[in-house]
């Protein structure tokens, strides 16, 4: 057997307007850009491919590459993903209805993926419930255009209780990226920073008859691949695109174009990943810290989490007394952020995408640390829709409705604010636009009734003050320093929250510039057994 090595512009003739194609990657790492661009120029050159399904589970994209280059109207008709944050013409296509616009759980895409392959309709699952994606509240559908739609979900019962059934997508065209194919075809993926959900999608796609395009780096002589490295046996691919130019389009991640400790293949000293500098983020990242136990398995979500509290651990010493996972499948380490979100140096365990997400959805972790953008008194939270911007969910539903502990870390409000942490002293300067304490969240991302019903344990950090989720509602637990608890914290609510009898104030060494004493810290409160 022979592989089919095409240049990228070779490949639009395996693809036909109309088609469901499917692209697997999380903010750049994976992303096919060779393919991507291709597609993209024969679009605008000559109107085909047109009117293209594209299906995705994380979102794809650095702000400007990725899945950004489908971002024309007519190219594509209609987008079902989870996440698109770091895609602004996405969003504004989908706010501005110029697209048919679905966002489902970013894991349950990967994981329909794996389901579809073995021959089921769908997939069921709890994830969901009582969310946005609920089709008795919105089903996912996320602009005016989609609402008259079909439903890509629907509520069935089994043993008298109720589950989320999405149902299969049929897919022509899955779009992988490897980083060495041999001349039989079979893909590798050793300098890559995810494993993402590849052999899931590339499965999925061959049971429905479909074609799998892979971008690769470099060809190999047939064997000379270990093959227990071999993600895709050469069998399932249709065409390979060896990259022209990789610095440019085959980047390890957005910042890197490759980095041996973000692959798994060099340690770097612990002592050479920089401590961030004192800020609101790492202020409320030292306060969600409190929430860890000795052994925990911590999720970090994107945002302030994802950014800060991985440094945070490294910095205090305490990274070998609990476990840092994140969603794209990657055990401890010191993660990257930002538009780097997903990957980390010196993990431990690199798992699948859909495996992370079978871990998530079924025990759950025990902690997971998530952003938000909305709380209302119900202690539903909103963190996927803010007016008609709709960043989308990602993996925020499957982790949140199956962690044992959630919290929320935000900033009190939004929309220009300025907050001083001096003298160890948090003053608010300028209070921003937006209020996110409100009567009633835009958009349910997290049900707090479920969640009281669940007995989880939920807590919402900010610069200003702690919230927690009783039985009664939301409470008032703690407020910083040099906050005034009726101007700063209860004018600035739409609701009226319980306060606790017990109203502490934050510990003072927040403020502290370098290492603030965590591991003392966590001692003396009996979290941590050092």
């Amino acid at each position: 057997m022979k592989a089919n090595v095409l240049k990228a512009n070779q490949v639009i003739d395996l693809i036909k307007d109309g088609d469901t194609v499917a692209t697997v990657g999380m903010t750049l790492v994976g992303a096919s850009e060779s393919i991507l661009k291709a597609i993209e120029n024969s679009f605008l050159q000559t109107g085909h491919p047109h009117h293209l399904t594209l299906v995705h589970s994380a979102g794809q994209s650095d702000r400007k590459n990725g899945i950004q280059h489908f971002a024309h109207e007519g190219l594509v008709k209609r987008i079902i993903g989870s996440h698109w944050g770091l895609q602004p013409k996405w969003m504004e296509l989908i706010a501005h209805d110029k697209v048919e616009a679905y966002c489902l759980p970013q894991g349950q895409i990967a994981q329909l993926y794996r389901s579809m392959a073995c021959g089921l309709p769908g997939k069921m699952s709890k994830v969901g419930l009582g969310t946005f994606v609920d089709p008795r509240i919105e089903g996912g559908k996320m602009n005016k255009r989609t609402k008259q739609l079909e439903d890509l979900t629907e509520i069935i019962e089994y043993g008298n209780e109720e589950y989320m059934f999405y149902k299969k997508i049929p897919l022509d065209i899955c779009i992988i990226r490897g980083t060495t194919a041999d001349e039989m075809g079979n893909i590798s993926m050793e300098e890559e920073a995810m494993k993402l959900e590849v052999l899931p999608a590339v499965l999925a796609t061959k049971r429905f008859g479909g074609k799998v395009i892979v971008q690769v780096k470099r060809l190999a002589e047939t064997g000379t691949i270990d093959p227990k490295t071999v993600v895709v046996p050469g069998v399932f691919v249709d065409a390979i695109v060896v990259c022209d130019n990789p610095l440019e389009d085959h980047r390890q991640t957005s910042s890197w174009f490759y980095d041996p400790s973000y692959s798994g293949n060099l340690r770097v000293p612990q002592t050479s990943i920089k401590p961030l500098e004192l800020s609101i983020r790492k202020f409320i990242g030292r306060r969600a810290m409190l929430e860890i136990h000795n052994g925990d398995v911590i999720n970090l979500g994107t945002g302030i989490p994802n950014d800060v509290i991985g440094n945070i651990a490294n910095e205090e010493g305490v990274s070998d007394k609990f476990m840092i996972t994140v969603e794209s499948g990657i055990y401890g380490g010191v993660q990257a952020g930002g538009i780097d979100f997903g990957i980390g140096q010196n993990v431990y365990a690199m798992l699948s995408h859909v495996d992370q997400m079978d871990y998530y959805n079924g025990a759950g972790v025990d902690v997971t640390f998530m952003g938000a953008g909305e709380l209302d008194s119900e202690g539903n939270v909103n963190a996927t829709k803010m007016g008609a911007r709709c960043t989308g969910a990602g993996g925020f539903i499957d982790i949140t409705q199956n962690a044992k502990k959630v919290v929320f870390c935000a900033t009190f409000s939004a929309g220009g604010g300025e907050i001083s942490l001096q003298n160890n002293k948090v003053t608010v300067v300028r209070e921003g636009s937006i209020k996110k304490m409100v009567s009633k969240v835009s958009q349910i991302s997290f049900n707090g009734n479920l969640a009281r019903e669940k007995g989880q344990d939920v807590i919402f950090i900010t610069e200003r003050a702690v919230f927690k989720l009783v039985k009664e509602g939301v409470m008032l637990t703690e407020i910083a320093p040099g906050i005034d608890l009726q101007k700063d914290v209860l004018d600035m609510m739409e609701f009226q929250p319980l306060i606790s009898k017990d109203l502490k104030v934050m510990n003072e060494q927040f403020f502290i510039e370098g290492s603030f004493g965590l591991k003392e810290l966590m001692e003396k409160n009996k979290i941590l057994s050092i």
